[in-house]
């Protein structure tokens, strides 16, 4: 049969949570004919020997250095032939079935990429999207993540929402989609990758849709050490979607950003 979904996993160290994922991938595609495309990033934990010995059904692919996130996705999808690309973290487990999604997907021509619920690994809610940089959420980043009080609360009363952007944890889309962007921009190694991505699908005038009925679990590892690499992903973003003055004020404001947090980072320390 024909294939019509191809999931991508970029790994990188993930071995610990491959066998979750992956189990709760075969459960929850039931009447979807789909392949598993993996992009190692030179891991070193055992991972490659893992999918090797235990699902010989994927396909593995091995790089020998680490290409980073959207690059590993680019690479991947050059092999995937499903018409459909679902991108996935690997340390996730999807809870709902896919088929409505992918469903829901096919009724409208102009969802450009849509995303699910997302939940910690304890259960409990945490935003899967947010708005594209201002001058105000560049300054004070949790803006990025306010889009409504329903988002702040994970609390919703409409079955699908528009948004600016969803995280690159999980996300579906139509393969024409990814490939008219051009995929990933492989200026980024790690975060903000996804921001862009939605905004060049924003660009050609389609839509990002999150769907709050269905759930996945994302193990998510950003803390605050990370902050300086969100930045540096912000620094190139601006770089590449704003011009003339604004460009200006909202870059001094993500400067003004990163200042502070210097500031916080060292009377912590002190």
């Amino acid at each position: 049969m024909k294939i019509e979904l191809s999931i991508i996993i970029v790994n990188y160290n993930g071995l610990k949570y491959f066998k979750n994922c992956l189990n709760s991938l075969f459960e929850k595609l039931n009447g979807i004919v789909y392949e598993i495309i993996i992009f190692d990033n030179h891991s070193t934990d055992n991972s490659c020997e893992f999918i090797e010995n235990n699902y010989p059904q994927i396909q593995l692919i091995k790089s020998k250095e680490n290409l980073g996130f959207g690059k590993g996705n680019n690479e991947a999808v050059k092999q995937a032939k499903g018409e459909y690309l679902l991108l996935l973290n690997n340390d996730t487990i999807v809870l709902s079935q896919l088929l409505p999604v992918l469903n829901f997907l096919k009724t409208d021509e102009k969802i450009g990429v849509l995303g699910i619920n997302m939940l910690n690994g304890d259960g409990n809610y945490l935003p899967a999207g947010g708005n594209f940089p201002t001058i105000s959420n560049m300054f004070q980043m949790k803006k990025l993540l306010e889009i409504s009080d329903e988002f702040k609360a994970g609390t919703f009363s409409k079955s699908a929402y528009e948004i600016d952007w969803l995280g690159g944890s999980f996300l579906l889309l139509r393969k024409k989609i990814y490939n008219r962007i051009g995929g990933f921009d492989e200026d980024y190694f790690l975060y903000v990758e996804d921001v862009d991505f939605c905004k060049k699908i924003a660009n050609i005038g389609f839509k990002r849709i999150f769907l709050p009925e269905y759930d996945y679990i994302h193990f998510v590892g950003f803390t605050k050490a990370k902050n300086p690499m969100l930045i540096k992903g912000y620094e190139i973003y601006l770089s590449k979607h704003y011009r003339g003055i604004y460009k200006l004020i909202i870059i001094s404001a993500l400067k003004l950003n990163k200042i502070i947090k210097k500031i916080k980072t060292k009377i912590l320390k002190d």
